[in-house]
């Protein structure tokens, strides 16, 4: 059977934005941030992420290459309307960002990125988590499962019933999945790895966005990113919300400053085409 598509799509202008689901996640985390940038005038893609929005089968059957290959075919799509295309994502999907720029900075503007998680060390994660990675290479871990629990990312009460509500009647496209299986989370890990190795290289403007109350990914994530990129990163601290800054409380300013990078990277290439006809009016 075939997984249906959730993806989200909104035509705009010729800055857009392709935004990156979560692992295990659903482009419904970036719907209320996407509708306010393409309300804005942006054009914003949000793809489904191979394997994803279906069951734990569904994404057990796909690896992180999948993954970043969604993202690799969306980009395509978008670089054939968009002039400048920012990648951002939330969590994994900040990872996969920073990824896709390593692997094509010729088509990466800039990064959004939303709460990064390069590793799970946030207040609401059990002390033995740190144990996870040696568990997961024994047999035991073919049945192990990172389920998440309350507050499930999400300080606003009214944002998190809808969540519990979500999760409780099983709607994996609405939620995402309740529980991570171990071999999703070591093809996160393989990612991770990876893009760790590349941000040296990664040049273009970044904007990270993270939470100081994050229940999944502490600041030591945010931290660690600003240090390593090879570019300008703007970093932004956010002091009323938890994981999931793109529904939570603080998402009014996740989408102002993700409005202000586009608007920065349209003043830099308005001021590069001026220069540019300057000169060959000069010659």
């Amino acid at each position: 059977m075939t997984t249906p598509d959730f993806s989200l799509r909104y035509p705009g202008g010729r800055t857009g934005f392709l935004l990156i689901h979560g692992l295990g996640g659903t482009p419904v985390e970036m719907r209320v941030v996407a509708r306010a940038l393409h309300r804005a005038g942006h054009t914003v893609h949000c793809p489904q992420l191979a394997g994803h929005c279906a069951g734990e089968a569904e994404l057990l059957a796909t690896g992180w290459r999948d993954w970043a290959q969604s993202v690799f075919d969306e980009l395509d799509r978008m670089r054939a309307v968009c002039d400048r295309v920012i990648v951002g994502g939330l969590s994994m999907g900040a990872v996969m960002a920073m990824h896709v720029a390593a692997a094509r900075p010729e088509g990466v503007d800039g990064l959004a990125l939303y709460a990064p998680t390069l590793w799970y060390d946030g207040w609401s994660i059990p002390r033995y988590s740190f144990l996870l990675k040696w568990l997961i290479k024994t047999p035991f871990a073919r049945r192990y499962s990172f389920v998440e629990r309350e507050p499930y990312g999400v300080k606003d009460l009214r944002a998190r019933s809808v969540i519990t509500a979500a999760i409780t009647r099983g709607n994996s496209a609405e939620a995402g999945l309740l529980g991570t299986p171990s071999g999703a989370l070591q093809q996160m890990w393989a990612l991770i790895a990876q893009t760790r190795r590349e941000m040296p290289t990664i040049r273009c403007p970044a904007l990270l966005l993270h939470a100081r109350e994050d229940d999944i990914a502490s600041l030591s994530n945010a931290f660690y990113i600003q240090r390593h990129l090879g570019g300008l990163v703007d970093a932004v601290i956010l002091d009323d919300s938890y994981h999931l800054v793109t529904i939570d409380q603080q998402r009014d300013i996740v989408i102002e400053r993700s409005l202000a990078l586009a608007a920065r990277l349209e003043a830099a290439a308005a001021h590069e085409k001026t220069v540019g006809l300057r000169v060959v009016a000069a010659e």
